[in-house]
């Protein structure tokens, strides 16, 4: 979406949400980049968003989530790829701008993984988004990516759980068709991760960003 394009969406939304009580919410995804940062924060400000999803694509200019720049991966230290890549996201909760955080373990989508633990990288992670209060999205977008697999790895979301992080679902959707894709699956990893409730936004009836619900989570039906 382009910066003209938002008027028109935020307007659109809200028409729906009007007429839609409690089914539509006005929400966004916006990239996190230090450079970028001190414009986007006043850009949100300036518009009733019910949520903000904030995510990382890129790493400094390099969009590395982006397959037409892949062969990057071939001139880089995959392991400071992913220390870098931990680094803007921890940056990104701590920001104080985002309501959840999308696809949390994004730079694994084309299947490039650390040689590493990066343990006690991760665990820093961890905590510096227990202590900022955000949410945290199992998305299952990567089970139709080449990492065939749901963002966070079920050991990424088994820290978050043992930190007290809340958790919450997302498709990641393009398409219509795509809306609450594999959720089932998303209701798996939650449930093995150890997980006992998740969080459902509800509108703020003041106007400010949505409210949030702790509801009981549904077994996975076996």
């Amino acid at each position: 979406m382009g910066l003209c394009d938002l008027v028109d969406y935020v307007a659109d939304a809200r028409e729906l949400k009007a007429r839609f009580p409690g089914y539509i919410m006005l929400g966004i995804e916006a990239d996190y980049r230090p450079e970028t940062v001190s414009e986007v924060g006043p850009l949100l400000a300036a518009y009733p968003f019910d949520y903000v999803i904030g995510s990382v694509h890129h790493l400094g200019a390099w969009g590395f989530d982006d397959p037409r720049q892949l062969d990057e991966y071939d001139r880089r230290d995959i392991d400071d790829v992913w220390v870098e890549y931990f680094q803007l996201v921890g940056d990104a909760a701590e920001s104080g701008l985002f309501t959840i955080l999308g696809h949390l373990d994004l730079v694994k989508k084309f299947g490039y993984r650390p040689t590493r633990t990066l343990e006690g990288e991760l665990d820093h992670l961890v905590e510096r988004i227990a202590k900022s209060g955000v949410l945290v999205e199992i998305n299952t977008s990567g089970l139709h990516r080449p990492v065939r697999e749901a963002y966070p790895t079920p050991g990424i979301l088994l820290r978050l759980r043992q930190a007290g992080v809340p958790i919450t679902f997302g498709s990641d959707a393009h398409r219509p068709e795509e809306v609450g894709r594999d959720f089932h699956h998303a209701l798996e990893l939650a449930d093995a991760a150890g997980y006992e409730h998740f969080a459902r936004l509800e509108a703020d009836p003041a106007g400010g960003r949505a409210l949030v619900a702790a509801m009981p989570l549904p077994k996975p039906s076996r």
